[in-house]
């Protein structure tokens, strides 16, 4: 099978394209990133094998895009502005990778008639006091960033239904695990905590997220890409909510490290308080559940990014810094 994956340099989608070469060998690989934040050359630096090839470029660009999705069987697009802080910070980089982003690649496959996998978030579902959201449950955004996400889904649907497009959604919860860019809450909580450097936490640190080993995610994606039935959408996750201040407390423990490196913050803008999905359609209908632990993958996580001092070597400092909203 010949694959386009974009976005490849990001934390999913290297996990991705290493996780395909690592289960089968007749896929051939094509990765077109743009090197945008979020990106990291090193995720897939020592990459070399026949069947990959790195193309940079960004999925905004028209003659790009159809020129690469006319060589493959299926586009499977995890390119997109992720980091929510950034988003309530500079809103139009979203609208152009996650909106006009998809809208490209969407005009790519009509006119080729490939297949496309769309990587969404819970995110397009907003906060949740209780319940879990199933795949028709309606979207409440909440961030610049999940509204791109909400408007990208909303385009795809609407060429599965206009133009009969082969196109699947799939959302999932928080991911963690190896290559995370270090902005993000576990890869930052575990790099500070090694220098003994404080720890922000917004708020109380009672936000909920249902948390995912990035591995598991990846299978959830290949079981869909196999499986999954055209125009369809599935929800990814592990049934593990934890939050903030918990995970952060977890960490401490395994590295033996003191709980005064916690530090609390001014609350970001418009800050869910709890996301939660209902998989019970991918595990029903496709047969993929999890297979890590919380515990499990957590230990293995540390691990990495504390034997990977290569990889954090030419990480900008500011990446692992809070954004302080005193000053916004």
């Amino acid at each position: 099978m010949r694959v386009l994956v974009t976005g490849g340099l990001g934390f999913i989608g290297s996990n991705f394209i290493l996780r395909i070469i690592d289960k089968y060998s007749d896929f051939s690989i094509i990765n077109l990133d743009a090197c945008l934040p979020g990106s990291n050359k090193q995720n897939l630096n020592e990459l070399k094998i026949k069947n990959y090839s790195y193309v940079k470029g960004n999925i905004t660009n028209k003659k790009l895009v159809e020129r690469l999705v006319s060589r493959v069987d299926v586009v499977i697009n995890f390119a997109a502005e992720s980091h929510v802080d950034r988003s309530i910070v500079n809103p139009r980089p979203f609208i152009d990778s996650n909106i006009i982003g998809i809208y490209t690649i969407l005009e790519a496959i009509r006119k080729h008639k490939k297949k496309l996998i769309q990587i969404s978030t819970d995110e397009v579902f907003g906060s949740l006091k209780s319940q879990s959201a199933h795949e028709k449950f309606p979207f409440n955004p909440s961030s610049p960033y999940a509204a791109s996400k909400a408007s990208a889904e909303t385009l795809v649907k609407s060429y599965t239904t206009t133009y009969d497009c082969d196109a699947i959604i799939t959302r999932c919860t928080n991911n963690y695990g190896p290559r995370q860019s270090p902005e993000k809450l576990i890869p930052k909580t575990i790099l500070l905590a090694e220098k003994n450097k404080k720890i922000p936490i917004y708020g109380t640190g009672k936000n909920i997220r249902d948390w995912i080993f990035v591995l598991d995610h990846c299978d959830a994606i290949l079981r869909v890409l196999f499986k999954g039935k055209k125009g369809e959408s599935y929800n990814i996750s592990a049934q593990n909510e934890i939050d903030n201040l918990t995970i952060v407390k977890k960490i401490l423990s395994i590295m033996k490290k003191p709980k005064g490196l916690i530090q609390f913050t001014n609350d970001r803008p418009g800050h869910d308080f709890r996301y939660s999905l209902d998989s019970s359609k991918i595990s029903s209908n496709l047969g993929w559940k999890p297979s890590h632990s919380f515990e499990e993958g957590l230990k293995h996580t540390i691990e990495w990014y504390l034997e990977n001092k290569k990889w954090r070597k030419n990480i900008p400092s500011k990446e692992i810094k809070t954004i302080s909203w005193k000053t916004r």
